[in-house]
Parts: structure tokens; sequence; C-alpha cells
């Protein structure tokens, strides 16, 4: 599968290293476009000067930057978005870090589905801790992959990237269910602030529906 990341942060150098050693084609794309290139070349990907460039012939596009800058992200990608899987793996976290900035309103992701041009977006990584992407098998236990979305075949493309890198993908039900999974980071995320976590904490679900498992 074709991947464009978009960020070379904690999350994107997480997940773009996973997606590599599972045999995906990496693209990674950033403001730093230096950055970006010492980023891919770390963990065999490529890099494009342009967030378009990198978006350009990807099959999906990983929104990995911080909820803020997501506006911006879709300006300068454009129309390399429209038809696409948008992977929305923000959480729109107040500056001061006293919860959700979309609370009593729409989710992050549905916001970035309204402002991105004709893309299919998918929520999806945003409950996962970035030490736990770099490696979702290493605690020996089965990590789930939460994901929500309304276009069914988008999710599945999805449910299929999360599997190949040891995740077991869980659908959440619709875009509107981002709302409770930004809520479920954000309680996690809590947890760690609060607490001196080791920011390894997972979500395992005992026993989910069956339906919800991801074919």
């Amino acid at each position: 599968m074709k991947i464009a990341i978009i960020g070379t942060g904690n999350v994107g150098s997480a997940l773009g290293g996973s997606f590599t050693r599972a045999g995906h084609d990496v693209t990674f794309a950033a403001q730093d476009a230096v950055k970006a290139g010492t980023v891919a070349a770390a963990i065999g990907a490529q890099a494009e000067a342009t967030l378009a460039g990198a978006a350009q012939d990807a099959d999906v596009i990983v929104l990995a930057v911080p909820y803020a800058a997501t506006g911006a992200v879709l300006h300068e990608l454009g129309a390399t978005t429209r038809g696409k899987v948008v992977i929305d793996a923000t959480n729109p976290l107040k500056a001061d870090y006293s919860g959700l900035a979309t609370d009593g309103g729409p989710s992050a992701a549905e916001r970035i589905a309204a402002a991105a041009d004709g893309a299919r977006v998918v929520k999806a990584f945003n409950t996962i801790f970035a030490s736990v992407q770099a490696d979702p098998t290493a605690s020996g236990r089965t990590v789930d992959g939460l994901l929500a979305g309304d276009d069914e075949a988008a999710k599945e493309t999805v449910a299929e990237l999360a599997r190949s890198i040891g995740l077991r993908p869980v659908d959440a039900g619709p875009l509107a269910s981002a709302r409770e999974l930004e809520g479920l980071a954000w309680l996690n995320i809590g947890l760690q602030l609060r607490n001196g976590g080791s920011w390894q904490t997972v979500v395992a679900l005992v026993n989910p529906p069956e339906k919800a498992i991801a074919a």
C-alpha cells in the first residue's frame, strides 16, 4: 500500500516505521523538509519536499500533526485528498492540556472531513500512544486499533493497514463515533499526565462483539 505520512513527530515516525516494516511504501512530508528526509532515511522510507507531492500518488494519507495544524495542512494538500483515504490520527487537545478543544461539538475527524477536499476520512490510531505504535506487539498482548468512518471501503482499507502492523482492528461505527474515540484517548492521556505514566497503556477489549472486529 502507498502511504503518505504528513508529520515527522512521534506519531508520524512511529507509524511510518511500523508501516515500512510491514512492507508498505511510505513517503513522509512535513513543514521541515530536511527533517522529513532524515526521518525517512532512518526507517527506509522516502520523503517529498511538499505535502501535495507526498500525497499525489498515495493510496492513504495519514495526518500525524497537531490538530491545530490540520487546517493549514489540508489547505496545502488541496485537491490531492480527493477520493483518497485520509486517516485522522490526531487528538484535539487544548493548549493547556486541560481537555479536548472540541468538547460539546463535532469531533476533530468530523471537522477534518468537512474541510478536506473529497476525502474519505477515517479516525484511527489516535487511541494508541506512539510508543506502542512503534511496536504494537511488544507487550505480548493484542492491542485494539479502534477506527470510525462513514465510508465502508475506506474503513476496510484502514483495517487492513492496522492488521498488517499487528493490531486487531475494531470498527467503532460512523465518523461521529470519533467523538468517543477522542474522549477515550484523552482519558488515557490524562491517566499518564496525572500519574507519571510510562505512556505504554493500551486499550484491549475483552470479548468485543464479533461483528465489530473488522474483517
